[in-house]
């Protein structure tokens, strides 16, 4: 056993990780670390491979739970930790394999342990964990443990040390071979740092682990972290080949090369390959750029950190502030958050992202809160290559979660608040075939040359519209009539029902309103698509809701239907449309009554973190690499909502 051991059910029993876990204080200086960091394997690449690794080093964590206050084991790997990252820098400079190699063996450790400890106790146990002292020989009592030495001194605070150092590693270490697993790990564990919200039913508004990233040490460092972060994703640097950067041991025995190495390369991912609970979907299974991907999803996490009673987000500061490397003007006032960033270089990989939930949010976030992001992209022309990926988030709505396809009506109401947008897409011949009413209505005074596909789609939804709503009608009348025999039964909320009907179908008209006085001559397809549906609209004739909305549709049907039947009988669809082009010039423009140009403007709710906070962190539990938590253990939303 120990040293020699040869599958991963035995992993509890090495001699090494029981040291680690047991009664014994380890010194940081005891020549034990070399031993233990001195492993090799390919580090796991999915939740499913995680998950196994965890299960089989239950009883390790669970006695590591249990002596920890006592042994201060956990805090003297965290500073052996640190004391190797000093020099990570010029390591990689000099391409130190075994320096680096075993640094990123002691933040994995790190970050397994982490996880474990977060999901079991509240972040007062976690800060006791971590609180280091300098103790006399053999005091170590529980009820000792404080943040203070026994001279008076405060003790230096392990927890912002480590957060530091990782946002350090992160925004200082270049991206090499050999320190592309070191730099995707410091990301990840900066996940599993603030993963404590997902133990939390509401949201965490006051956290000692988002005080330390907002304020003191880590402060500094804060518009350098958005930066590197968005450059990861911009980058999409795939992961080395498995073994191309890993220091090959020579000698034989000792660490958990064999002990843990050798039933772990040659069974454990085996074993892994098989899925298991918490695995994630097919096409999230392997990511072709990992440290892009986490990079990705720990901006969104910081982005969407609630502000400090005294300090707003200094994240979400950063990424509302920062400028286009282009752009020689100088900040509107001196920002510690102020950065600057190739906005090509952006808008190229965010059109090339729009698969994932995650690239659409940060998609969303950019264009909402940062207003030099706005103005570049809506200046681009070629946004087609943007719009177009949104646009089929949306055709293919059944294959999506809900909340991304929220997400891109979002963005395609946000990007048709402006009249170059609405101008400039159809330029280039694209058309907006969703039912977004939001967006057409902002798009309607602008409409050119609709394609006859997008024009029958319009007319179509206002027909099941009008069905739905004599539906309910009929049902609110037969109801009615049936209660007058009975009083005891409540009725249904068929008002209620009408009334949400009758404003979408108001919308509808005003957006068909909007394209015929504003640019009927340009849209022949509408107007066919009008007068081959024109019984539809005579209901709404005498509405009182519709009356005024439905003067200008009424004169334009009539107008055109009249100019038909002059024509004859038996036309084909070439000369009805050649008619209905020469009657557009023909029509007087100042018979048609104008109406105030529509205009809805996107507005987030006053509480967004309600929405938001859950949602990015679905998103870290279903597309993490290799990090898993057990579902039932997850308090913030509920499983079907990831």
């Amino acid at each position: 056993m120990g040293a020699n051991s040869s599958s991963i059910c035995e992993l509890p029993e090495n001699v090494y990780l029981k040291r680690l876990s047991g009664a014994e204080a380890v010194s940081e200086n005891d020549p034990f670390w070399n031993q233990l960091l001195s492993f090799s394997f390919t580090a796991p690449t999915s939740s499913a491979e995680l998950k196994l690794l965890e299960e089989a080093t239950i009883s390790i964590c669970k006695s590591l739970v249990e002596n920890n206050p006592r042994t201060g084991n956990l805090g003297a790997l965290i500073k052996v930790f640190l004391s190797r990252t000093k020099e990570l820098k010029i390591s990689a400079e000099c391409q130190n394999h075994l320096f680096i190699w075993q640094a990123h063996n002691a933040l994995f450790i790190i970050c397994c342990l982490l996880k474990v400890f977060i999901c079991q106790m509240s972040e007062e146990e976690l800060q006791l964990h971590f609180t280091y002292e300098e103790r006399m020989p053999g005091s170590y009592e529980t009820n000792s443990v404080s943040f203070y030495s026994v001279s008076g001194v405060e003790c230096e605070d392990l927890i912002e040390e480590l957060l530091c150092c990782l946002i350090q590693l992160i925004v200082e270490i270049p991206l090499l071979d050999i320190t592309y697993s070191i730099s995707l790990e410091a990301v990840t564990t900066l996940v599993v740092f603030l993963s404590c919200q997902l133990f939390h039913k509401e949201i965490l508004r006051e956290s000692v682990i988002h005080k330390y990233l907002m304020r003191g040490r880590c402060l500094p460092y804060t518009s350098r972290l958005v930066k590197t972060l968005l450059y990861n994703f911009i980058r999409q640097e795939r992961s080395p080949p498995p073994g191309s950067h890993v220091f090959q041991q020579q000698t034989d025995g000792g660490g958990l090369l064999y002990g843990f190495a050798s039933g772990v390369a040659t069974g454990l991912w085996t074993v892994f390959t098989l899925g298991g609970v918490g695995s994630k979907p097919a096409p999230q299974q392997e990511q072709s750029s990992p440290l892009a991907n986490q990079s990705l999803l720990l901006l969104l996490v910081l982005a969407n950190l609630t502000d400090a009673p005294d300090t707003p987000n200094p994240y979400r500061q950063a990424i509302m502030s920062f400028k286009n490397t282009q752009d020689s003007t100088a900040f509107p006032s001196p920002s510690p958050h102020a950065f600057q960033i190739n906005f090509n270089s952006l808008y190229t990989a965010l059109c090339e992202q729009q698969k994932s939930d995650q690239a659409t949010l940060l998609l969303y976030i950019l264009l909402h809160q940062n207003s030099n992001v706005r103005t570049y992209m809506l200046a681009r022309t070629d946004m087609e290559n943007l719009v177009l990926p949104i646009l089929e988030i949306l055709y293919h709505v059944e294959e999506r979660n809900s909340h991304h396809v929220y997400m891109a009506l979002i963005i395609l109401l946000i990007l048709t608040e402006d009249d170059g947008f609405n101008r400039s897409i159809h330029e280039v011949d694209k058309y907006l075939h969703t039912n977004c009413l939001a967006a057409l209505a902002n798009m309607s005074a602008q409409f050119r040359s609709l394609h006859q596909y997008a024009a029958q789609r319009i007319i179509s939804l206002f027909s099941l519209l009008s069905k739905k709503h004599n539906k309910v009608l009929e049902q609110a009348t037969q109801t009615l009539r049936g209660s007058l025999s009975s009083d005891d039964s409540p009725l249904p909320d068929y008002a209620q029902d009408l009334n949400v009907i009758e404003e979408v179908i108001r919308m509808m008209l005003e957006i068909i309103n909007s394209c015929l006085t504003n640019s009927l001559h340009h849209n022949p397809n509408l107007v066919y698509a009008l007068l081959y549906k024109r019984d539809l609209f005579e209901q709404f004739r005498t509405h009182p809701s519709f009356q005024d909305i439905m003067q200008n549709i009424d004169l334009v049907i009539g107008f055109f239907s009249s100019r038909l039947e002059q024509a004859g009988a038996q036309l084909s669809v070439e000369r009805v449309l050649e008619i209905i082009k020469q009657g557009a010039v023909a029509l007087p423009k100042d018979r048609l009554r104008k109406f105030p140009e529509l205009k809805f403007k996107y507005v987030e709710e006053e509480q967004p973190e309600e929405f938001f906070i859950p949602y990015v962190w679905s998103l870290v539990y279903n597309s993490a690499v290799a990090l898993y938590w057990n579902p039932q253990d997850i308090q913030l939303f509920t499983m079907d909502s990831g």
